[in-house]
């Protein structure tokens, strides 16, 4: 039988080594990881240092909130009192209870050797208005956390997009270049072709090498670029700089429908954007506040129990025989304030005060959002007119290119003519790649401006 476990146990180890690995966890295993764009949000996700610290403040609010409760819930609490008498205590009283006129004192011992006392109070508040609304303050600033995490959380993922975004063009960016070095160094190939044979000038070959090395100084930035932003992305997502990452996203156009009009896309913002949210809520916080100040000026009505016991003994009495009684008493306790000196007064002021500056914010801020909103919605609008004009430009000028590439081998084009195709086709390309990547950055921009917080599903890619 144990000889069969064996073999069962050998036989589970070698099915779990040789499953195939999937997603992530097989593109770590081989050395490269490769990044969707999905990817990226979510690791991003799970390891930012600035979501940390936003749970750590969501988490701070809740035990801040357990601690406004602490004054409407019982108090108790004991006391245990010891006293070892080194000199008795003494009371001095007249000698006429002992046959005397009064006239003197006779000391009496009223001290034990050994004393303690056992104390258990009981307090709990049956009004306290101060207290009420303060939990009650406390509940909204549970909502006001709640929003803060949200708003960290899609600057994260602005964050994380946009330098994913930013190291695709890099890397785009970088290709555009090796392939007009290509062209170019075909077309030097070509021009020494038909230079031996006659039929181009020693000009045109040393325009055409020229041509290649002025390109040199572009590839060396590009690849630079493209270093830079892979940092930049690792960083976003927060693994480390020495991480091998494969980029599996493409610069294309999204699926995702916007508003058409500003009016539409305001009124989205005020519903969904964190930062709005946070400060309506903390005007509805203000309130409380005033409410708490405003009551400092009512009664509190507290209910009070004890429970006590004590004992007195002299040395030469056994623990164990001297005598513990027990008494009790509860009450009730009614405080008013008469005067504070303008303390409460000055409370209630401050708290309106405060209430009015942050509705004054809040005007503030929806001002700010229905600029943002429309300088986003505009630039989103402009880039997508952009790409429409680029797509048409492209096709033109890859045909222009391949007309003037014809003409020149058959020696009826110039160098020139040929130069200024492959110019107008670099920038024909250059010109939709960067309206495609301003299309996106306005996108994420324009999202974020709406408050649109995008949760990435927790599945594989």
């Amino acid at each position: 039988m144990n000889r069969f476990r064996s073999i069962l146990f050998v036989i589970l180890q070698f099915l779990l080594i040789s499953a195939p690995l999937s997603g992530l966890q097989a593109a770590q295993v081989s050395g490269e990881i490769s990044l969707t764009l999905d990817d990226a949000v979510r690791i991003g996700l799970e390891r930012s240092r600035t979501l940390e610290i936003a749970k750590f403040d969501r988490d701070i609010t809740a035990q801040k909130i357990r601690e406004t409760w602490a004054l409407v819930l019982p108090q108790v609490s004991t006391d245990l009192t010891y006293t070892r008498s080194l000199k008795p205590s003494v009371l001095f009283f007249p000698d006429i209870f002992s046959g005397g006129n009064g006239s003197s004192f006779i000391p009496i011992t009223i001290s034990a050797d050994n004393a303690a006392t056992a104390t258990i109070n009981l307090r709990q508040a049956i009004f306290n208005g101060s207290a009420f609304a303060g939990i009650k303050a406390a509940g909204i600033v549970r909502k006001i956390s709640n929003e803060a995490y949200r708003n960290a959380e899609a600057n994260v993922i602005a964050d994380i997009k946009l330098s994913y975004f930013d190291a695709l063009i890099s890397k785009d960016q970088l290709k555009l270049i090796q392939q007009s070095i290509a062209r170019w160094d075909q077309s030097k190939k070509d021009t020494a072709s038909m230079f031996r044979q006659g039929v181009a000038a020693d000009i045109d070959t040393l325009k055409a090498y020229l041509s290649v090395e002025n390109l040199r100084p572009d590839l060396i930035q590009a690849e630079n670029r493209v270093a830079t932003t892979m940092t930049r992305l690792k960083n976003a997502i927060g693994i480390p700089a020495d991480s091998s990452i494969v980029l599996t996203g493409k610069l294309e156009l999204s699926s995702a429908s916007y508003p058409q009009d500003i009016a539409a896309a305001y009124h989205e913002a005020m519903d969904l954007r964190p930062d709005l949210r946070q400060l309506d809520l903390q005007v509805q916080a203000e309130g409380e506040k005033l409410n708490a100040a405003r009551a400092e000026r009512y009664p509190v009505i507290s209910a009070f129990g004890q429970l006590e016991s004590q004992t007195a003994f002299n040395d030469n009495i056994k623990t164990a025989d001297s005598r513990w009684p027990v008494s009790s008493s509860v009450g009730l306790q009614v405080s008013l304030p008469l005067f504070t000196g303008y303390r409460s007064s000055s409370q209630i002021e401050q708290a309106k005060i405060t209430q009015m500056q942050t509705r004054t914010r809040v005007e503030d801020l929806k001002a700010n959002i229905r600029a943002e909103v429309e300088v986003r919605l505009l630039n989103f609008r402009e880039s997508q007119k952009r790409i429409d004009v680029q797509t048409k430009t492209i096709s033109v000028a890859e045909r222009s290119y391949k007309i003037s590439l014809l003409r020149f081998k058959e020696g009826i084009g110039s160098r020139l003519e040929l130069t200024d195709a492959e110019l107008q086709l670099n920038k024909a390309k250059t010109n939709y790649l960067q309206a495609v990547y301003d299309y996106l950055v306005a996108s994420v921009q324009l999202e974020k401006a709406l408050g649109r917080v995008q949760t990435v599903s927790s599945g594989k890619s």
